[in-house]
């Protein structure tokens, strides 16, 4: 009896699960189910980050989330502090795969996840944006995604955003630069 527990409990859910829902247009890759699964991966979205199973919203801590992401990641490869930001003075700490952390008063409040500049280690495989799109995917691709908007007279080069608070860049026909939350960019 004891080994049909969890087939019925899975069946439970399942029909939990479906119960009055409609079915949805995403894959399973999309699902959050399926992202907390991968323990080793990293999921941005427009509200912070998940690290496994593990989310990590805007103003979480810093020791918490930099820990949680040197596990999959490895230790930071830098740490400083930008003073001249419009925002006021932001931290920041890289991870090798281009993956930069932005922090005030020891709070996430943003992130950016960019191709390798020379000399930088090639982009983290296991990082992706929630639902799934990853750095040097197609314009196409991204113009697919929800509420993709160009940004009209943006000084900062082909810039976008999207309906999930995600903004990005294309540079020859691919996407070079994710982001959310507090940048430093100077305009």
């Amino acid at each position: 009896m004891s080994a049909m527990r969890p087939a019925i409990l899975a069946g439970a859910m399942l029909a939990l699960a479906a119960c009055g829902s409609e079915p949805e247009e995403a894959s399973l890759e999309e699902t959050p189910a399926r992202q907390a699964i991968e323990a080793n991966a990293v999921r941005l979205s427009g509200e912070g980050l998940a690290v496994g199973g593990e989310a990590f919203f805007f103003n979480a801590g810093r020791n918490e989330v930099e820990t949680a992401l040197a596990k999959v990641l490895g230790e930071p490869s830098r740490s400083d502090t930008n003073t001249e930001c419009g925002a006021g003075p932001i931290d920041f700490t890289d991870f090798d795969g281009g993956l930069t952390l932005h922090f005030q008063e020891a709070a996430l409040v943003g992130w950016n996840w960019h191709l390798p500049y020379e000399g930088d280690a090639p982009t983290a495989e296991n990082v992706a944006l929630a639902g799934g799109e990853t750095l040097g995917a197609s314009r196409a691709s991204v113009e697919g995604r929800e509420g993709f908007v160009l940004v009209e007279g943006s000084t900062l080069g082909e810039e976008f955003v999207l309906a999930s608070g995600v903004g990005g860049f294309i540079e020859e026909g691919e996407v070079a630069m994710l982001h959310a939350g507090t940048q430093c960019f100077l305009r």
